[in-house]
């Protein structure tokens, strides 16, 4: 029985005709191309993705009211903020909780909201 050769010892391949050789480096200069294509696209992604990141400056600063009056005896048991538009849920004087949406640049009230007793 015969032992395969593993590390390839004593075997060499023989040479490739001419009209072989050439297709061989084409494939290999068109791989190169698709490559460096490929290459120079993810590169361009990753700067555009990059530039978009930074590019988000929004110098605009919201000057937030001093003072809201959301009326007498209240008292505010949560807090939230979205889009300019500031959310307080107070407690009436009577024990009722009202949602109070108010605008966070100006201070007025732009709606209330009873969430019930």
């Amino acid at each position: 029985m015969s032992q395969p050769d593993y590390n390839d010892e004593g075997r060499e391949d023989p040479p490739l005709d001419p009209a072989t050789q050439r297709i061989q480096m084409k494939l290999r200069r068109l791989l190169l191309g698709s490559s460096l294509i490929m290459f120079i696209g993810f590169i361009a992604v990753f700067a555009a993705i990059f530039y978009k990141i930074n590019s988000s400056n929004d110098d605009r600063v919201v000057e937030f009211p001093t003072e809201i009056d959301l009326g007498r005896g209240g008292q505010v048991i949560q807090f939230g903020a979205d889009s300019g538009v500031l959310f307080f849920v107070v407690t009436g004087p009577l024990g009722g909780e009202v949602l109070a949406r108010v605008d966070a640049e100006t201070g007025v009230i732009l709606s209330r909201t009873s969430l019930g007793q």
